[in-house]
């Protein structure tokens, strides 16, 4: 009998305030979002999940819509044997689908703290 063979779970690094941030979402978003990373975790790609544009590859968002209000977690996927947390926030924008720059900004800059922090793997 062969034996299944065993998911290859990946481990998250959560960046700056991103892990304290989606501990203050309402019960219902952190259970989404919770539920979302652990897809992805494992290799999926969840529903609510889409390329986060403008920062770089493999970043992707999990938009979650829940009572009339919108939050976010934005994640680099594709940078070596872990999943990077760069941001989390309420979206709070006035301006139809479009991310505040200041949040864009601290997405960038923690993206390029993930790139160092996955180079430093290999050594």
């Amino acid at each position: 009998m062969e034996h299944p063979e065993v998911p290859i779970i990946r481990p998250l690094i959560w960046l700056g305030d991103s892990k304290k941030k989606i501990k203050s979402f309402p019960d219902g978003v952190k259970k989404l979002i919770g539920d979302e990373l652990q897809i992805i975790q494992f290799g999926g790609m969840p529903k609510d999940a889409k390329p986060f544009k403008g920062v770089g590859s493999g970043v992707f968002e999990i938009a979650i819509k829940y009572d009339k209000d919108a939050y976010r977690c934005v994640q680099a996927l594709q940078l070596g044997n872990y999943i990077y947390i760069l941001h989390a926030f309420q979206k709070k924008s006035k301006k139809g689908i479009e991310t505040p720059k200041q949040d864009v900004d601290l997405i960038k800059k923690r993206y390029q703290e993930a790139i160092k922090l996955a180079n430093n793997e290999h050594e």
